[in-house]
């Protein structure tokens, strides 16, 4: 069913950029918000023929201070841990009101969206046994790679070696310990028909990911390289570059896994040094040359390894 989908998808181009916007201005993000426009942009790829979940996190505070929200869809706010739980009951109801005749027999997309904390901690159980019962709808991770709302906490998506406010460097650490946890990795291993990578630096290639993601039949996964200029600590006007030198130090290597193959979608073969990506974020100040040095070996083999998946993965006239 995904091959014959995508099949025939046709892309977004410069010129073919949806006007509609389903998400609107005079929200409340931080300047320079990386994940707010992360956001905008997979919001205008679908329309608004959708439905919204998001759990509690930056864009559902900065989005919906009452009297006023930046929802131009139906919306529900759900808690911390629960986003795909709910998006989970909502394609279910849809399916049995279709199958009732109560509405049009037509595709609804449901979209949950939720941060790192609320996908990679918190909501992890309720996503893996939505993607377990094989809910038709889309699940969205906007990773800013550390709990930015309530303070600047690590979560488990935080970057080995990043400083936060429970992260913090000291004599005999050098800030986040672990290493950024694998979610494309824990999606995939599920059997969903689609998961990928995306970013809003490469905003064309977001909003057709997410336009692939709706148009299949079954759960997909969608995870989203979102920088936080204020948890990050770098000027705002750098987010979008942050992001853009993220791909090109290979430290958020853009790829789609569809039916279990691999698309390595952008092919970094001259990398940049990590020092370029970690520069600008006052997160990675404190590092010592040894611990850039082990970083930059990790990137390079965990690039290495989802590049030679893609290789492996790729129709026989596209391997080298």
């Amino acid at each position: 069913m995904t091959a014959d989908v995508l099949k025939d998808f046709v892309k977004i181009t410069a010129k073919t950029i949806p006007v509609e916007e389903p998400f609107a201005s005079g929200h409340r993000a931080c300047q320079g918000c990386g994940e707010v426009l992360a956001l905008r942009l997979l919001m205008k790829a679908v329309g608004s023929e959708m439905l919204a979940v998001s759990c509690t996190g930056c864009m559902e505070v900065v989005s919906s201070t009452f009297p006023q929200t930046s929802w131009r869809v139906p919306w529900i706010h759900s808690a911390f841990e629960n986003a795909a739980a709910v998006a989970s009951g909502v394609e279910a109801a849809y399916k049995v009101m279709r199958r009732k005749g109560y509405i049009q027999d037509k595709k609804i997309p449901v979209v949950a969206i939720a941060g790192d904390g609320g996908t990679a901690d918190i909501g992890l159980q309720a996503l893996s046994g939505a993607l377990e019962r094989g809910h038709d709808f889309v699940y969205v991770c906007l990773d800013n790679e550390a709990y930015m709302n309530t303070g600047i906490q690590r979560s488990s998506a935080t970057p080995f070696g990043a400083m936060t406010t429970t992260s913090p460097p000291g004599k005999y650490s050098q800030g986040q310990y672990t290493w950024k946890k694998n979610m494309p990795a824990i999606a995939a291993a599920h059997d969903i028909p689609y998961v990928a990578t995306a970013s809003p630096a490469y905003h064309l290639d977001l909003m057709n990911k997410m336009r692939k993601a709706v148009a299949i039949e079954g759960p997909a996964y969608i995870h989203i390289y979102s920088p936080c200029p204020t948890g990050w600590r770098m000027r705002p006007e750098l987010a979008i570059e942050s992001a853009r030198l993220a791909v090109r130090t290979r430290v958020f290597p853009l790829y789609e896994v569809i039916n279990g193959k691999y698309v390595l979608n952008r092919k970094i073969n001259k990398p940049k040094p990590i020092q370029d990506y970690f520069k600008p974020q006052g997160r990675f100040r404190h590092l010592d040359e040894k611990t850039v040095a082990e970083i930059q070996e990790r990137v390079n083999a965990e690039y290495e390894k989802i590049a030679k998946w893609a290789e492996a993965d790729a129709p026989e006239d596209e391997k080298k």
